[in-house]
Order: C-alpha cells, then sequence, then structure tokens
C-alpha cells in the first residue's frame, strides 16, 4: 500500500441471542495522517432493517452500499439472497471489480461478509471484523463473548476500544448500530 493511500478503519459485528450489534471507528488515514477522526461507516439500509458497515475505500463503499439497497428493494426480507446476488455483480462485473472495499451487513436473523472476490461469509462464531483493526477487535469480542455475558453493544464497545489501542489506523469514535428481533 502506497503512503497516499487513505485506509484504516475497525467495523466489528457480534451477533447474541437475539440482538445483533454493529460497530465501527471513525479514523481515516492518508498515510501517516489523519484526515477525519469521525466518520461514519456504519448505517442502517432498508427503512433501518439492515446495518451495512465498510472498510475500504469510501467511494467504493457508497458505490456497493447503493447496490446492495437496490438488491435489498429487489428481494426484500432477503438479505442473504440480496447479499449474494450482490457478490455475484461485485465478482462479474467490470466496474465493480475494480471496488476495493468490504462490507458487513446485518439484519435480525443473519450476520454476513461480503467481499469482491465473491465471498458472502456468514461468521462461525457470532463474530466478524473487517477493516486494518478487525482482526484485533473480532478477537477481543470473541473472548468476551465467550468468557462473559456481556450484551453484544458492551462487547462491541470494549473490542473496539481495544483495536483502537493496538492499530494506528483504529481510533474510538464509534458509530454503533443495533437491532434485535424483540424490536417491533
Amino acid at each position: 500500500m502506497s503512503a497516499q493511500e487513505m485506509h484504516g478503519t475497525t467495523i466489528l459485528a457480534v451477533r447474541r441471542g437475539d440482538t445483533v450489534c454493529v460497530g465501527g471507528d471513525g479514523q481515516v488515514s492518508l498515510g501517516q495522517t489523519v484526515v477525519k477522526g469521525d466518520a461514519r461507516k456504519v448505517r442502517r439500509l432498508a427503512d433501518g432493517l439492515v446495518i451495512a458497515g465498510f472498510a475500504g475505500a469510501t467511494a467504493d463503499a457508497f458505490t456497493l452500499l447503493e447496490r446492495l439497497e437496490s438488491k435489498l428493494e429487489q428481494y426484500p426480507d432477503q438479505l442473504t439472497r440480496a447479499s449474494v446476488e450482490l457478490a455475484k455483480d461485485w465478482r462479474t462485473d467490470r466496474y465493480l471489480r475494480r471496488l476495493e472495499a468490504m462490507m458487513i451487513v446485518a439484519d435480525k436473523d443473519v450476520t454476513l461478509t461480503l467481499s469482491g472476490a465473491g465471498d458472502v461469509l456468514e461468521p462461525q462464531f457470532g463474530v466478524t471484523g473487517i477493516g486494518s483493526g478487525g482482526d484485533y477487535a473480532r478477537s477481543a469480542a470473541r473472548a468476551l463473548l465467550e468468557e462473559t455475558d456481556l450484551d453484544p453493544e458492551t462487547i462491541v464497545r470494549k473490542s473496539m476500544a481495544i483495536a483502537a489501542s493496538i492499530c494506528v489506523y483504529t481510533n474510538d469514535a464509534l458509530t454503533v448500530e443495533i437491532l434485535s428481533n424483540n424490536e417491533n
């Protein structure tokens, strides 16, 4: 990665019981410089029924979010189907293939990690992370999920704090979104 490429993000999703929480940090870096500390990389889609977090090139991520929103309109209440259709397009469309981003998407029933390689992955242990600090946050979350009774939001916040203390491309300005099967 060249010194002038923008990068640096941590997105984490934790699912426990009937609740899923997706959190993302706010740091955007250009080389060794922080150019923005409060970016919002976690958003609600589909009238609030889906949470999406993105890592990678911002313009690319927004393009993918728009495409996912379109797929969700085509396949309402079918996040997995919409994600698979997006992944197919992402992998086969000449323009989309060049996009450099990853996404975590979640609804009340499923959490998925999407990549330009055509991946649509559901996490095995209810935890997934992407971005420069994703492995740190995911590791911390997995330990907290297995060893405590903490709720998903608390696990996300604690795990993101750990990632921010390790990864120089991750900060503690969080955006956190929560969905629960108990919501009406």
